[in-house]
């Protein structure tokens, strides 16, 4: 038996309330009491890409971003960041003078003393740039000059929760849109049988347990959700319920999707919700990728040469290898932001064992995808990033021995790189003192790469916004202003 009073309460909806108050003296009424910036209308679209007309709002240097995440925090005193002085401190307890009292997590807060702890990597200088790369990148190493260090990253957060966070969505606190998500809502694509928004996961090489990753890292946020990132799976179907259930052929799929559309169009005009709309499109969206996505996933037509440069993984679906790749052949068909994440960085302890194991089967498929993009032609407008949340402590977590140490979240200074899309190749930005402990020079926030980022796409961050619970919101929040030194 139908409940009329539960028929009631759907119907009457603040939207319904607003159209049948759309004659009389409904809207003049509420005109007189509500902001005029209220009634504002939606901001246009632009019909080629599904973006904000106006964008970009200058002449951009990159058409897309791959973006290289590294979860868990790469040990930059390790990796990038040369601090051979440590040596002769090796064991002794941090000095208070470099600390300062400043906060540390409750993993080594017990502690009774921080004793510093070298690496036991070999540094040398590498390109015409001269940087220090540690022994562990010696596919990096081949491409430094192509490369942009940024020695002096710093965050707040000091959890990778909050941190991963922060420097996706320009919040520690979850629910904002991600990064790919504003890009894809202010830029739109140029591809529109492929998401504007694809999103890559492998695994740990490492042998320690990896931190979990959720999905909101991508998410839209309070953005329409046509806007989130697309996961594509390693096995079986890319995206889920993508293929045809069986009895479904495409003539019949075809049918279902216009009668459907149909349904959603009389709701649409009823309600006005972006969501439904939003529905349709993603709908279509499904059905174009039908025939798009096995051609890109589709690697036989890959020479071998390419799979050797990318190393032996390449030709294992969802290993990081093999997503580097795929990122190369998403960046060749216009998609617009490409987010790898890559777990297993947290070294707690074990750090030169697990380290190696994570460099192993990172380097090598990550200098292949600057190489590759170059000599295709592909870098010159293709943003690459690579980092992860936060650093590692001097300091070692637990019992420093000879042969084996483990290093604590650091979030005061950490090492991040790009590539191409209009950054400047073979320079090192900043310096830290020397327990790499603190940022003496040239410090660069979150929200500056954010903001740095957003340029080299031609979009001013300030401008970039979103209205949602009566304030403009943006992916730099209130903060950030571009790192001119990294433009070419």
């Amino acid at each position: 038996m139908d409940d009329p009073l539960r028929e009631w309460k759907l119907e009457t909806t603040r939207r319904h309330f607003f159209s049948r108050t759309a004659v009389g003296i409904g809207i003049p009424a509420l005109a007189s009491l509500l902001e005029p910036a209220l009634l504002a209308a939606a901001p246009a679209i632009d019909p080629k890409t599904g973006g904000l007309a106006g964008l970009p709002h200058f002449a951009p240097k990159a058409k897309r971003v791959i973006y290289l995440h590294q979860s868990g925090a790469p040990s930059q005193m390790d990796l990038f960041d040369y601090k051979p002085a440590l040596h002769k401190w090796q064991g002794t307890d941090l000095p208070a003078s470099v600390r300062m009292g400043q906060r540390i997590t409750g993993m080594t807060s017990g502690q009774a003393t921080l004793p510093v702890a070298a690496s036991l990597f070999k540094f040398e200088q590498y390109g015409k740039s001269g940087a220090w790369l540690s022994e562990l990148l010696p596919h990096t190493a081949k491409v430094v000059d192509d490369i942009a260090i940024i020695r002096t990253m710093h965050t707040e957060a000091i959890n990778h929760d909050p941190a991963i966070t922060f420097i996706q969505t320009g919040s520690q606190q979850p629910g904002r849109p991600s990064m790919g998500s504003w890009v894809s809502y202010g830029l739109g694509s140029e591809n529109q049988n492929l998401p504007a928004f694809v999103v890559l996961i492998s695994q740990a090489q490492a042998l320690n347990t990896d931190q979990p990753l959720f999905s909101r890292l991508w998410g839209n946020g309070f953005l329409p959700s046509k806007y989130q990132g697309v996961k594509f799976r390693a096995g079986g179907d890319p995206v889920l319920y993508l293929s045809d259930p069986p009895g479904i052929d495409k003539s019949t799929r075809r049918h279902i999707l216009d009668s459907v559309a149909k349904l959603n169009a009389l709701r649409e005009n009823v309600y006005g919700d972006p969501e439904i709309e939003t529905r349709v499109a993603q709908y279509e969206m499904a059905y174009r990728m039908q025939t798009s996505v096995p051609e890109l996933m589709d690697l036989s037509k890959e020479p071998d040469s390419v799979f050797e440069m990318y190393g032996p993984d390449s030709r294992k679906p969802g290993t990081y290898a093999a997503n580097c790749l795929l990122a190369r052949r998403l960046a060749e068909r216009n998609v617009r932001f490409v987010q790898l994440y890559h777990r297993g960085w947290d070294q707690h302890q074990d750090l030169p064992r697990d380290l190696s194991l994570q460099c192993k089967g990172t380097d090598q498929p990550t200098a292949a995808l600057v190489r590759d993009l170059k000599q295709r032609g592909l870098l010159e407008d293709t943003l690459v990033v690579w980092g992860g949340e936060f650093g590692r402590t001097v300091y070692c977590q637990g019992k420093l021995m000879e042969n084996n140490y483990g290093r604590d979240h650091h979030p005061r200074c950490f090492t991040m790189w790009v590539a191409g899309g209009g950054t400047k190749p073979g320079i090192t930005i900043g310096e830290t003192d020397d327990f790499c402990y603190s940022v003496v020079r040239d410090p660069v926030h979150v929200h500056d790469l954010q903001a740095t980022i957003l340029h080299c796409l031609g979009i001013d961050h300030t401008r970039l916004t979103f209205k949602f619970q009566g304030r403009h919101f943006r992916l730099t929040d209130v903060a950030g202003a571009v790192v001119k030194p990294l433009l070419a």
